[in-house]
């Protein structure tokens, strides 16, 4: 299990303060992920978006899905004996914006694999707060390469 983000760094090549995954809570190989993100005050993000009404920028919580997405490919390859390349977003569909994700918010990232064919892997994603969506996305990304 990626239960410390020591373990998320050897599978994604972000580092702070664009790492934006802490904790993997569930994970099925080839089906879906829960990714954990853990929003403080101190995020870098949070100066500029907005100082005095801190909302953290909905293009991150998109990252986040997308890290979280390639999680779920990267460690189902692994899983499967391949080995991969990284992982590079390709397109954003239907992406929604429920809610504000705010300082204090736990933002769980949950992904779920819809396909993939060559190289190009396809998840329907959500983010939730206190267990209510904040926010929604098809996601497609494309590795640069697997290999048996």
């Amino acid at each position: 299990m990626l239960d410390d983000v020591l373990k998320i760094m050897d599978f994604l090549p972000h580092r702070a303060p664009f790492l934006l995954v802490d904790r993997v809570l569930e994970f099925e190989s080839g089906k879906r992920i829960v990714a954990l993100k853990n929003v403080t005050y101190n995020e870098p993000f949070f100066t500029g978006h907005f100082p005095t009404n801190p909302i953290m920028p909905g293009v991150l919580v998109i990252e986040a899905l997308a890290q979280a997405a390639g999680l779920l490919a990267m460690k189902t390859i692994t899983e499967q004996g391949s080995s991969y390349g990284e992982f590079h977003l390709v397109s954003i569909d239907k992406a929604r914006f429920k809610r504000n994700i705010v300082p204090g918010d736990q933002l769980f990232l949950e992904a779920f694999y819809l396909k993939d064919k060559r190289n190009f892997w396809s998840f329907h994603c959500e983010a939730r707060v206190d267990n209510q969506m904040v926010a929604s996305a098809d996601i497609m990304c494309a590795s640069t390469g697997t290999t048996a």
